[in-house]
């Protein structure tokens, strides 16, 4: 193994590509394990969620490696994986589970009861989230391999569609788990809130399952172009006060079958400033009776830099009393990956769904991470992938 580099927050604002330690076949608290793997990273990707802790939006620690998004080639096994082979190519769910506990067992991965100790929940890369290094990296341990490794029938082909299949260890399980848990049904109209890249891949699932009707609210022009060019309805919130007189323009009636968030806190208001209960309520408002509303999107507990009291613990300004009146059932927390990546593997590998295309994936090489945290952090409408081997390119 040559020498190890990764992306590391190192304060509001600021990322840089540092020297960092191999990895080690230990869990964050230093005890060593078998049940884990060393990759060698083919492809790892910018997140959105990244961008809340180096906008400095949490209470993530300077130093801290980034990445929860990894795709990669087994180097290195402990004794105690059976089924994961030296040299197979892998996609890793962004959520670190150890397939024992009562959750996981219950398909539930997104809050293991077992590999973080502050809270149930863990993942690679991120605040609060047991401590597990990111994969914004060379090279990366990945812990209960055998559970957690969903790996690639055949291997040329996948390095073919690797732009395709980087996006099922987070944003496309993602944006499926928001479209199924919003009632998403054939013949649905739709609402989905950001025209990021999990937005996009939200609307494209909701396209998968049937929608008929695929709207996409952002304030971001740019954004909203490429909605339009890849196949939904896009719908410019700068543009009116009541996001239901736009629905109704398009659907004839102010409401939808089934609405998903995928703003989360960080949400705007028409003029600029931080609203972060803007889209829940705008949700309660369109959705019709009975509907669900799927929120993917990421609401914190602490949130440092946020504008006012309430909002720094977590505390929103919900009218939940209209939720209640009209039935509604919302959906909250981190996805399952593990419950939804192996058929959509499938639907990839069979060309059902064009995800890189969707979400306008672009392969940049790990040193430019920095520029492309920028760009994204602007609003660019496209998904950053990055090539820490410079393997992205052959495969294209």
């Amino acid at each position: 193994m040559s020498k190890n580099r990764g992306v590391v927050y190192t304060k509001p604002g600021e990322v840089q590509v540092q020297d960092i330690a191999d990895p080690k076949f230990e869990d964050p608290r230093g005890r060593k394990i078998e049940h884990g793997v060393i990759l060698k990273v083919v492809s790892t990707n910018i997140c959105g969620s990244d961008q809340h802790m180096v906008r400095g939006r949490t209470t993530a620690p300077a130093g801290m490696v980034l990445g929860h998004e990894i795709t990669g080639e087994v180097i290195e096994k402990g004794s105690d994986v059976e089924m994961v082979a030296l040299g197979d190519l892998v996609s890793v769910p962004f959520n670190v589970a150890c397939g024992r506990c009562r959750a996981c067992r219950e398909t539930n991965t997104g809050v293991c009861l077992t590999v973080n100790p502050g809270r149930a929940g863990g993942a690679y890369g991120y605040v609060d989230m047991g401590g597990w290094i990111g994969g914004q990296a060379r090279y990366v341990m990945v812990p209960y391999a055998d559970f957690n490794l969903i790996k690639f029938p055949d291997k040329n082909q996948a390095m073919s569609k690797i732009m395709d299949l980087t996006m099922l260890t987070d944003i496309l399980p993602t944006g499926f788990h928001g479209a199924l848990t919003a009632g998403v049904k054939p013949g649905s109209t739709v609402y989905v809130a950001g025209a990021g890249p999990v937005g996009l891949a939200a609307a494209a699932s909701a396209q998968l399952l049937g929608a008929a009707v695929i709207m996409i609210g952002d304030m971001n022009e740019a954004r909203l172009s490429h909605a339009r060019k890849v196949g939904f309805v896009p719908i410019d919130l700068t543009k009116h006060d009541r996001l239901g007189e736009q629905v109704a323009a398009i659907v004839g009636e102010p409401t939808v079958d089934s609405v998903v968030d995928a703003v989360g806190f960080e949400a705007k208001g028409r003029g600029g400033g931080d609203q972060p209960a803007i889209v829940l309520n705008q949700a309660m408002e369109i959705i019709r009776p009975a509907g669900a509303i799927g929120i993917p999107g990421l609401y914190v507990t602490e949130d440092p830099g946020a504008h006012d009291e309430a909002a720094r613990t977590g505390n929103l300004s919900l009218r939940l009393g209209l939720g209640w009146s009209k039935s509604n059932s919302f959906h909250t927390g981190q996805t399952p990956v593990l419950r939804y990546n192996r058929q959509l593997m499938m639907a990839l590998l069979n060309d059902r769904l064009p995800i890189a295309k969707i979400v306008n994936a672009k392969a940049i090489s790990l040193e430019d991470a920095p520029q492309g945290y920028a760009e994204f952090d602007k609003g660019i409408a496209a998904k950053f992938v990055l090539d820490p081997h410079g393997l992205l390119p052959k495969a294209a």
